[in-house]
């Protein structure tokens, strides 16, 4: 019997996380409580730790534990930020990490779809956070590996992503128009819009995101004029309102304009849902017919020219829309005759493709068909790719030369 699939989201906040899961017949993910039957879903990032034993409490309860326990046990806020920032904490004379702490709060965090759904192995978990760079990638993938989460087990994007997936995850009058997110979170209001493509096969959505600052002095009169200019000029199916700033009953004028004509909803989770989303579909779980490009994903295809049994073709390395931060491609060719490797570059907008050869200079001299290269690439960034190029030789035909080319691709 097949073990059923566990898909989970995680949205990392700067002070809480949220987390949903799904598994196979499902068809919307769940996001999870630490107190059942409760829509509060926002998890603390806390730890508390009981004085004189090794039991840790995370999230709400912890900060309960503090003002409860008389024994004087410590409690450890801020984990995400302490992490970023390298921090050392000192508990009972003991110096650990924030890192480390971080990691075993995303531990207890991650029991949570298991003690829902039973005790199943993660299939594939996709983390999420407000902007995405290389600092928080590593500083992830060291956690993913201290809990023993295989990088093909997990991969990351930021909150613009999670909503690309979540807008285009519902019923289709929901997404048959642009699609807007207002997100006002920590002091931050910004806008994004989703707009597809329907020329293009698969879909090409972009997004088309603008900060406005924060909301002071009249904030249903200012919000008012920034949904006015997202609005302007657009066919808009339905807006999503997400974060604290948009709590209180201050929308008069406002709601009355993002409902005229059009749906609007309002919530939390949207970004931890998005994110389990992503996971069915890079999974195969759900059918795709779009592709994004966005600030942290590769701007064209690669590929290179083969000769199969079944004549020549093309085999693609990497593919526009893989983020820059997780593609890489490995693969082994023989070369025919000339010492060269051609790269087919193409934007998956465009008809034409670029072709960049590489010529790998002072490879030994060998009969045709036995120079054995390994190819590595990698993503520099969104437009350009660092290549290596490594002799093996063959067998014991010819012995490996131990060459390594290094090329950078860029369009």
């Amino acid at each position: 019997m097949t073990e059923e699939k566990l898909y989970i989201g995680m949205d990392i906040g700067k002070n809480h996380v949220l987390v949903s899961c799904f598994t196979e017949g499902n068809r919307e993910p769940e996001t999870l409580s630490t107190i059942a039957g409760s829509e509060q879903y926002q998890i603390p990032m806390a730890l508390y730790k009981k004085r004189g034993i090794g039991q840790w409490y995370f999230g709400r309860e912890a900060l309960e534990r503090q003002n409860a326990d008389a024994g004087g046990g410590t409690l450890i806020q801020d984990l995400w930020e302490q992490a970023k920032a390298g921090s050392v904490i000192r508990i009972e004379d003991v110096d650990y990490r924030a890192m480390d702490l971080l990691a075993v709060f995303f531990r207890k965090v991650l029991m949570l779809p298991r003690r829902y759904k039973g005790q199943m192995k993660i299939h594939l978990l996709g983390l999420t956070v407000e902007d995405l760079d290389a600092e928080k990638v590593k500083m992830l993938k060291e956690i993913m590996k201290k809990l023993g989460i295989q990088k093909e087990q997990f991969f990351m994007m930021d909150h613009s992503e999670s909503f690309y997936y979540y807008a285009l995850s519902q019923k289709k009058e929901l997404w048959l128009h642009d699609v807007v997110l207002f997100s006002g979170e920590n002091d931050r209001l910004w806008s994004c819009v989703l707009s597809r493509n329907e020329n293009t096969t698969p879909q090409i959505v972009t997004l088309l995101k603008k900060e406005y600052g924060r909301l002071s002095g009249d904030r249903d009169l200012e919000f008012s004029e920034y949904i006015k200019e997202v609005f302007q000029g657009r066919i808009i199916s339905c807006s999503y309102l997400v974060g604290d700033g948009f709590e209180g009953d201050w929308m008069k004028q406002s709601v009355r304009m993002l409902c005229s004509g059009r749906r609007a909803f309002f919530g939390k989770n949207l970004y931890t849902k998005g994110v389990c989303y992503a996971a069915g579909v890079r999974d195969g779980y759900f059918h795709w017919p779009f592709v994004y490009i966005g600030e942290h994903e590769l701007k064209y295809n690669v590929s290179i020219k083969v000769r199969t049994g079944e004549g020549i073709s093309f085999y693609s390395l990497l593919s526009a829309g893989e983020s820059c931060f997780e593609a890489e491609k490995e693969c082994e060719v023989i070369l025919d005759d000339a010492p060269r490797v051609d790269f087919w570059l193409q934007y998956p907008e465009s008809g034409e493709a670029k072709v960049e050869t590489l010529e790998l200079t002072d490879l030994p001299e060998c009969p045709a068909k036995t120079k054995r290269l390994r190819i590595t690439l990698k993503p520099l960034s969104d437009q350009k790719i660092q290549v290596s190029i490594k002799d093996l030789g063959f067998g014991e035909i010819r012995k490996s030369s131990d060459k390594v080319f290094l090329y950078t691709l860029k369009m």
